[in-house]
């Protein structure tokens, strides 16, 4: 019986895949904002106006809202970090860039006032009404503390 040689993934479908990968209109995001909106809740998108761009905001309220994706913001990242496989030394490094920077954003936005939420996809895709229920109980928290 001949061992199975394990498929290197091709460097050009990789690439291909990589360069579809888009910062804004995500699909955690859409269902989350979708949602949002269905609940009465306006809102501001990719707002540019604070620290981080935050993919929701709530501008009276000072409420910034994250949708972060499990790889790229580095989640569960011990047990992430070792799936690695390929260029594992750029992956890692810049992996750990964005979980800094979240850090970051997150302190700076706080420091002005804001209340800063981040959901993770898997939060999104298997607890939405859980996702819209902390942003109401944060707006909501803000407008009666005002």
């Amino acid at each position: 019986m001949a061992s199975k040689a394990k498929k290197e993934k091709d460097p050009s479908v990789v690439s291909y895949t990589m360069s579809r990968i888009r910062g804004r209109d995500t699909s955690i995001e859409l269902r989350l904002r979708k949602a949002l909106w269905a609940e009465g809740f306006r809102y501001r998108k990719n707002y540019r106006g604070c620290k981080g761009t935050p993919d929701i905001v709530f501008i009276g309220p000072r409420v910034a809202v994250f949708c972060d994706s499990t790889f790229w913001h580095g989640l569960d990242w011990s047990e992430k970090k070792k799936k690695i496989k390929t260029n594992r030394d750029f992956w890692i490094k810049k992996i750990e860039r964005n979980m800094a920077r979240d850090k970051k954003v997150n302190e700076e936005l706080s420091n002005n006032g804001w209340l800063v939420l981040r959901f993770s996809d898997n939060e999104i895709n298997k607890e939405l009404e859980f996702c819209v229920a902390k942003v109401k109980e944060a707006i909501a928290s803000r407008l009666t503390n005002k």
